[in-house]
């Protein structure tokens, strides 16, 4: 065992994973699964951790895995996460490593998180600069807002106690090379809702006839864009997004029925459920109004990312480590967007940090056909998960 290394030798030394990873990162990007379809993704990085050495855990959750790699005598334990699925996109790329899948495609890059982390694994393995448990979890179904839950309720964090778990996402907004986070509430608790409108169907030409759902629901989605304005605290943040409306296969004639759908988002829990009650006598009154009858439907509820502040600190002494202090961008404000990590960090205190993706060539921000994971990057997060390890499980030889 020899000392660990920091700063450019660190990166240095995980450049020479760099072409692996990047192999691990088309392959993945090429085959990608959907939440808890992740077969071929999670037996491809069960073979590799048993490869390196690793205790291998598989069907966790489902799909995920978890990899346990002990060093010295320490009882201590610490959790590193990425998530492993695509997205029901249809890629409109045309490299090499382009998605075989029809409509489905890594739109998000948790093609270059599973692959950094096994980089960080292999790693780990070779070099065993550390004192303690290092345990590897490869969730799937974020996109879902459901496969940490999943796992947790399989009894992840009872079977894999950890002191403190730390996870990642790369950022378009941010160039390579750079990194940003915050301590607090740094994303946002989302919850997603499906509503159904009732009406009278009939012919287009005689509207007096019939309850109009589509129209019912024109109502509604207006209405809807009150309730931030109008029910939360001034001072508070939240969204209503309605991003889909169906109903009806005809011009000519009335449906009976009308679908909405959308995502509520907040940072506090008191904030969400106002959005909610609110957003439900909308739907029940408006329809109601106009004779016809309306239901909503909650479901997928995240709860608000929070960053520990002592964990954050750590993870900044890391980044500061790894790469000049000046690449480390402090985030001013939360962020809108959800990420099901949080249910581990409401389990195990930790950090949650964003890595730059973006140069010349990937401008493309996440969940766009055209966006790809940068494989320039795969080092820089090898790096990040791997001092955590070191840094927080000192040898002492």
């Amino acid at each position: 065992m020899s000392a660990p290394l920091i700063g450019e030798q660190l990166v240095n030394t995980l450049s020479k994973f760099h072409e692996d990873m990047r192999t691990w990162r088309h392959r993945f990007h090429a085959n990608p699964e959907l939440g808890f379809e992740e077969a071929a993704t999670s037996k491809f990085i069960a073979s590799k951790l048993a490869e390196f050495g690793y205790e291998v855990h598989t069907g966790i959750g489902g799909t995920g895995v978890v990899g346990k790699l002990k060093c010295g005598t320490s009882n201590r334990a610490i959790g590193l996460r990425a998530d492993m699925d695509a997205l029901p996109v249809e890629e409109a790329n045309g490299f090499e490593h382009k998605s075989t899948s029809q409509g489905v495609m890594h739109a998000c890059g948790h093609d270059g998180h599973a692959a950094s982390l096994l980089g960080a694994a292999q790693y780990l393995a070779e070099t065993r600069n550390f004192d303690g448990t290092a345990v590897l979890i490869f969730q799937p179904a974020e996109e879902l807002l459901t496969g940490a839950k999943a796992m947790i309720a399989d009894g992840l964090f009872e079977r894999f106690p950890v002191e403190a778990v730390f996870g990642y996402h790369n950022s378009p907004s941010l160039p390579v090379g750079s990194y940003s986070l915050r301590a607090g509430a740094t994303l946002s608790g989302c919850s997603r809702f499906d509503i159904r409108i009732e009406g009278k169907g009939g012919h287009s030409a005689h509207p007096d006839k019939c309850v109009d759902p589509v129209m019912i629901a024109c109502h509604i989605c207006v209405a809807l864009q009150t309730v931030v304005a109008r029910t939360l605290p001034a001072i508070a943040a939240g969204v209503v997004s309605v991003t889909r409306i169906e109903g009806g296969d005809a011009y000519n004639v009335i449906p009976s029925e009308v679908g909405m759908a959308g995502t509520i988002r907040g940072f506090e829990a008191e904030n969400i459920q106002l959005i909610k009650d609110s957003m439900t006598r909308i739907v029940t009154h408006v329809a109601e109004s106009f004779g016809g009858r309306g239901e909503i439907d909650f479901f997928a509820d995240c709860v608000p990312l929070y960053n520990d502040p002592a964990e954050t600190d750590f993870a900044r002494t890391v980044l500061h480590e790894i790469a000049d202090p000046s690449l480390t961008i402090e985030m001013e404000t939360p962020r809108m967007g959800t990420e099901d990590f949080a249910f581990m960090l409401d389990a195990a205190p930790g950090c949650y940090v964003f890595i730059g993706n973006k140069d010349e060539t990937h401008t493309e921000m996440v969940h766009h056909p055209a966006y790809d994971y940068n494989d320039r990057i795969l080092t820089n997060a090898a790096a990040y998960y791997a001092r955590v390890i070191e840094k927080k499980l000192p040898s002492s030889s």
